[in-house]
């Protein structure tokens, strides 16, 4: 793209007039809303406005005479074809929680100078480092100005989607006793208020859903919960009549969203109110004039523990994805040669599979179908101006899933087309150990889930190779596909991440070859009670996801007989679990694709 003609640096020289309008040195664009969502509605996709960058994480610096965008590995290639003739400089960052551009900022800002972010978007922990790291530089830090609104003449409004109710019995536990639990942790905490600010932790306490923005199944909206009641800060119009009736038999009233500021300001002085300062913004912090107990969200930990009632749902709901991927694969091998199939094909064939299927809403993601270059991309996109024809020879990765009313999906597969090469072979079989490692292993209740990481890459570090993102990330409940607290990472752990019986998470090790191929075989799993002994309680993985796992692509010599005992037991669960689901070409399909090896 032509530098001179790039609406991205035109965009870019906008904002740095307006930065020297309003005497400052630099802006700084996080992912970021009100709420600190990962997935963002479209009024504060500012940071891809901006850009170009459509990643869904990485940090926008604008400084007077330059901008940076700063990402992890899983964008870079995506970074640097999208940032092209922007004049935009991508940094590389270690991981996605890195924070090399507030050192950046420390930089480039001279002492004396001012550095603007909106306040309310910026979550409180991470203002007070940058506040902290600025001011040791000599610099002052803005929050009190939405730059984003003067640069952005066509910015979107506020979703208008309406907000509906998961109802009984996909949502075992009624909202009353959920607000129950809820009161019963301020009170340990000695709290009158509670704050809940993000939105998939409104959306669980309260057992409603909404379209506010693409793939999790939220709504924009504050919920301030007391001892004998709640107001849901929400905006006009999407809730209805009745459903507002049953939101009060439950002592739960509605507010303007924007209103939920003046309410914290509000608040009366013998009030002490529950806050968890790394889900709430540094905005809406400072409005707060009563005592505050710091503490994690009590939804967060109760809503990550999946109930018993819930998890029968949940292997309901897995059983369902896989029929629906039986089917799409049965097609896509016998169509495969025969007509044209694209990366984007492959999303639409696969989405509509999901479709057919009982308890389906949507997707919980983006599909993410790479073949062969592309799928070393761990977080590429096909789209109509860009994509892959499925054909040759190579590895076709297909990173999908979907929410259902009992569940979130997600899971990865890797499918040989034409002939697989030994390197190809070798790569798969040592990320599929890695898998597998992990799906077997025992460890004690408790135990910080980044510490389980290394299990899945050992077989990777055994050969000197290594991937760059995460093992694995928690999982809604028909919710957010990425949940909160549990990390399998090389994250620093914290205690709530403390893994517990319940507990949906990702095991999805990886290995990509930029330029070639790249490989990801992820199943969801379930933290299950397996042994208790004189040294305490252990868990294990009970394996949710229900799909074959290409066998042609082993290299059989790789493998131990445990793992082939291992991967047969799987394939046989499958089988036995889909195969009343599916019949015709699809139960063929699976027969074929599980037997053992």
């Amino acid at each position: 793209m032509d530098t001179r003609t790039s609406p991205y640096r035109a965009r870019i020289a906008k904002t740095q007039d307006a930065l020297a309008r309003h005497g400052l040195a630099a802006l700084l664009v996080p992912s970021s809303d009100p709420h600190l969502s990962e997935y963002l509605p479209e009024r504060w996709q500012g940071r891809e406005w901006l850009s170009g960058f459509t990643g869904s994480m990485g940090t926008l610096v604008v400084a007077r005479g330059k901008a940076a965008l700063f990402a992890d590995s899983r964008y870079w290639v995506q970074a640097e074809a999208e940032l092209a003739g922007s004049g935009i400089e991508l940094v590389k960052i270690p991981t996605g929680t890195a924070t090399h551009h507030v050192d950046w900022l420390a930089r480039e800002a001279k002492a004396g100078e001012t550095v603007a972010v909106d306040g309310d978007v910026i979550g409180l922990a991470a203002a007070q480092q940058l506040r902290s790291v600025l001011e040791r530089a000599g610099v002052t830090l803005r929050t009190d100005l939405d730059l984003l609104a003067e640069v952005w003449p066509e910015r979107p409004g506020l979703p208008t989607a309406p907000v509906y109710e998961h109802r009984a019995p996909q949502a075992p536990l009624a909202r009353a006793g959920k607000l129950a639990q809820l009161r019963e942790a301020m009170a340990r905490q000695g709290a009158t208020h509670h704050l809940v600010s993000t939105v998939d932790d409104v959306a669980w306490a309260l057992n409603l859903r909404g379209a506010d923005v693409s793939y999790n199944p939220v709504f924009l909206a504050h919920l301030l919960v007391t001892a004998v009641d709640a107001t849901l800060f929400v905006g006009e119009g999407k809730i209805d009549a009745v459903l507002k009736a049953a939101l009060a038999s439950d002592g739960v009233r509605l507010a303007p969203y924007a209103g939920a500021a003046e309410a914290l300001a509000a608040l009366p002085g013998d009030a002490k109110l529950l806050l968890d300062p790394k889900r709430v913004t540094l905005g809406l912090r400072e409005r707060i004039q009563v005592p505050v107990v710091e503490a994690i969200n009590p939804s967060t930990l109760l809503k990550s523990r999946k109930s018993a009632a819930e998890a029968e749902h949940i292997r309901a709901a897995m059983a369902q994805d896989g029929a629906a991927m039986c089917e799409f694969y049965a097609w896509f091998e016998s169509a495969l040669g025969k007509e044209r199939i694209t990366e984007l094909t492959i999303d639409e064939k696969l989405s509509a599979a999901r479709a057919t299927r009982p308890g389906f809403v949507g997707l919980s993601f983006g599909t993410i179908a790479g073949f062969n270059a592309n799928g070393a991309m761990p977080h590429y996109r096909a789209t109509p101006a860009s994509h892959a024809v499925i054909e040759g020879d190579g590895l076709l990765l297909i990173d999908s899933g979907g929410q259902y009313l009992g569940g979130t999906t997600d899971i990865t597969r890797v499918w040989p087309i034409g002939r697989v090469s030994e390197a190809q072979k070798r790569d798969y079989t040592l990320v599929l150990k890695g898998t597998m490692a992990l799906s077997r292993t025992k460890f004690p209740r408790g135990t910080l889930s980044p510490m389980l990481d290394a299990i899945a890459r050992a077989p990777l570090w055994e050969q000197g190779l290594e991937y760059g993102h995460g093992t694995g990330h928690g999982v809604g409940y028909f919710l957010n596909v990425h949940e909160s607290p549990q990390s399998i990472s090389k994250a620093v752990p914290d205690a709530h991440m403390a893994m517990e019986p319940g507990m949906v998470t990702s095991i999805e090790p990886g290995l990509y070859r930029p330029g070639g191929w790249g490989i990801r075989i992820e199943n969801l799993v379930m933290n299950v009670p397996v042994a208790s002994t004189e040294f305490g309680d252990f868990l294990g993985f009970e394996t949710l996801t229900l799909c074959p796992i290409d066998t042609r692509c082993i290299d059989r010599s790789l493998l131990r007989a445990d793992e082939v005992a291992w991967l047969n037991g799987y394939h046989a669960t499958v089988r036995e679990r889909l195969s009343p689901l599916v019949d015709g070409a699809a139960k063929a399909w699976l027969l074929e694709r599980t037997a053992p090896i």
